[in-house]
C-alpha cells in the first residue's frame, strides 16, 4: 500500500467501490477488498449513509448486502431524463402478498396462502418476475417449501434504504395466526 492509498478514508474507498459495482455486494467482500475489519466497513457505511441523507444518492442495505442507489425523491427527474414512464402497477392481491412477504420474511407460499385465505401461486409468480421478491432458501420440513423474501428492487421502488424503514404495523405480525 502506498502512502497515498493509506491517506484515503475508508468511506471514500467504499463509496468508489459501490459506485462501480454492477450489483449489491456483501459487507464481507468490501472488508476483504479493502483489507479492513467488517466493523470498520460498517462504520464507513454508516458515515456514507449519513452523508448522503441530503443528496441524490443513498446507501441501500438488504441483509449483509449493500448497494449505492439514487434517492427515491428524484425518481421523477431520472425517469424524465432517461425517457422512462412507469405505467405498470401492481394489483391489490399483489400488493397484499408483497406486504405479507415484507413483514413476515422469510415466509413460505402455504403460510402466505393461510394469511390471505386464497391460493397465491399466480401473484407470487408476478412478484418474482418483477424482481420484487426472491427465493431466499428452503424450509427444513417435509417437501422443503421455498422461503420468500424481498429484494433490492423492492427497497428501491419503495424508496427504502433497508427493511427497518418499513412502517410499523398497527397490529403485531405475530398476532396473525396461520
Amino acid at each position: 500500500m502506498t502512502d497515498t492509498q493509506a491517506q484515503i478514508p475508508l468511506s471514500t474507498i467504499i463509496e468508489g467501490l459501490l459506485f462501480v459495482a454492477a450489483e449489491a455486494v456483501t459487507v464481507n467482500h468490501l472488508a476483504a477488498v479493502t483489507r479492513n475489519k467488517v466493523r470498520d466497513v460498517e462504520t464507513a457505511l454508516q458515515e456514507l449513509s449519513y452523508n448522503y441523507q441530503q443528496k441524490g444518492m443513498r446507501v441501500q442495505r438488504h441483509g449483509n448486502r449493500v448497494q449505492l442507489v439514487t434517492a427515491p425523491e428524484i425518481t421523477p427527474y431520472i425517469e424524465q431524463f432517461l425517457g422512462l414512464t412507469s405505467t405498470t402497477k401492481l394489483s391489490t392481491p399483489a400488493l397484499e402478498t408483497l406486504a405479507i412477504v415484507a413483514y413476515r420474511q422469510p415466509i413460505t407460499r402455504p403460510e402466505i396462502d393461510a394469511i390471505r385465505g386464497v391460493n397465491s401461486d399466480g401473484v407470487l409468480r408476478t412478484l418474482l418476475s418483477r424482481g420484487m421478491i426472491e427465493e431466499v432458501g428452503r424450509l427444513e420440513t417435509v417437501g422443503h417449501p421455498a422461503l420468500f423474501g424481498t429484494t433490492f428492487e423492492f427497497l428501491r421502488l419503495l424508496g427504502l434504504e433497508n427493511l427497518e424503514q418499513l412502517p410499523t404495523l398497527a397490529i403485531d405480525a405475530e398476532e396473525i395466526k396461520i
